[in-house]
């Protein structure tokens, strides 16, 4: 089979100045307030310090297939505040995440049970800045009752809620989720209400919630949207995250949609905000979170080990170059 394709100038430009949105942005930092590195590789991690993210958090989540058992809720929590940090560290990205028993899995009332039990194991631990993300998913009475005892949960320990707001229903889901945290005695401020839309954002916004919108797409929010957010509702209180996870998703999203602001003509300082300051300012209420580390993390050994184990397998050597042809 013959292939007559007709080399361009683009064709034949170094890879290493593709892609050409990283221009618009560069010099600027980032923070995702909601990414599933989990389900992410290792390219991922270094495309996004490359891009300029130098924080993340990672909520705990759905991981596709139901859990059957305590103990992969626990080896997962374990992987959150372990395995995960180390490894976003050995790319120069600082790793936090918040923990908690996710709506879908929350029907599920025998094995949520025990995840409640081992819940307080892991949120005062190291590098965890909230209770998340929580709330719910088909609004059943269970979702209802494993949300409550979280909210409570944070209470106690002082941390900050992220909330998963339902993708059906998800006007009503939002109300329901901030009604029952006011009810629950919660500061609005302490409550970053995700996966935000523009039927609900005004009303998260009025009543002093923090709004996440996660651009992701096909299904939640595109960029170009969240374009004309921001200029309609302005900066404060809004935040862009990723959530990249197993499905069809871009742990580039934040970045990207930072470049469209700016070529949109939004001025910098609304663009600093939403896609880095807000998300810090919400969450290190935890007392979890200290920019200076983020400059730490970047001075780091690929070397080093986690339990034995490095982000290097079988002999390799750090790769100096990931925009290079050729792979060694």
């Amino acid at each position: 089979m013959c292939y007559s394709h007709q080399l361009t100038e683009k064709d034949l430009q170094p890879l290493s100045v593709l892609p050409d949105y990283l221009d618009r942005i560069k010099g600027m930092r980032f923070f995702d307030p909601h990414v599933h590195m989990t389900s992410r590789t290792t390219d991922d991690y270094q495309a996004m310090a490359d891009a300029g993210i130098t924080a993340i958090i990672e909520p705990a989540f759905w991981l596709g297939q139901p859990r059957t058992g305590v103990d992969t809720f626990r080896d997962y929590f374990s992987s959150l505040i372990g395995w995960e940090r180390f490894r976003a560290a050995q790319f120069g990205i600082k790793h936090y995440t918040t923990i908690g028993l996710n709506s879908k899995e929350a029907n599920n009332e025998k094995l949520a049970a025990a995840v409640m039990e081992i819940l307080p194991l892991f949120i005062y631990k190291e590098g965890v800045v909230g209770v998340g993300e929580i709330g719910f998913d088909d609004q059943t009475p269970a979702e209802e009752k494993y949300y409550r005892a979280q909210l409570e949960l944070a209470k106690e320990a002082n941390l900050p809620v992220q909330i998963h707001t339902p993708h059906r229903d998800k006007k009503q889901g939002t109300q329901r989720s901030m009604d029952i945290a006011i009810e629950h005695g919660l500061n609005p401020a302490m409550v970053i209400v995700d996966h935000n839309n523009e039927e609900t954002v005004k009303e998260v916004l009025d009543r002093g919630f923090w709004a996440a919108f996660t651009i992701y797409p096909f299904t939640k929010m595109g960029n170009e949207r969240m374009v004309d957010i921001v200029k309609q509702y302005g900066s404060e209180r809004i935040m862009v995250n990723s959530a990249a996870d197993w499905g069809i998703s871009d742990p580039l999203a934040v970045p990207k949609t930072a470049a469209l602001m700016h070529e949109s003509g939004i001025d910098s300082n609304h663009i600093h905000l939403v896609t880095y300051r807000n998300a810090i300012t919400a969450f290190a209420q935890s007392g979890q979170i200290n920019e200076a580390d983020f400059e730490t993390v970047k001075q780091v050994d690929q070397s080093e080990k986690f339990n034995g184990s490095t982000v290097l397998r079988g002999g390799q050597q750090p790769r100096i170059d990931r925009n290079a042809m050729i792979i060694r």
